[in-house]
């Protein structure tokens, strides 16, 4: 019952209601921390991508020569160069080119 607690109505007042309603939650709790870790994936890549063709060069382009020189950028570091540095992230773009 403690889960429950804040839930509408019997959902947070009637036992077996409550005990479903919790377990629901957890199920959904369980299956989106899988879930955040695609969607943020997917919005890394897309802000790169972005940031990569304002320096006329594909997404897959930067990635692959990023791995052939060595340079150790993920993507969320990537994604964060390209959103609130873009100079850092011209001269990353540069140093591959």
């Amino acid at each position: 019952m403690n889960l429950a607690k804040g839930y509408y109505g019997s959902r947070s007042k009637v036992y077996t209601i409550a005990k479903n309603t919790v377990e629901k939650g957890l199920q959904y709790a369980y299956r989106d921390r899988k879930t955040k870790k695609r969607e943020f994936r997917a919005l890394w890549i897309q802000r790169i991508n972005a940031g990569a063709r304002q320096h006329g060069i594909s997404y897959s382009q930067l990635m692959g020569k990023l791995n052939a020189s060595e340079i150790g950028l993920n993507r969320k570091v990537l994604a964060d160069l390209a959103m609130n540095h873009p100079e850092a992230f011209q001269a990353v773009v540069e140093a591959v080119k």
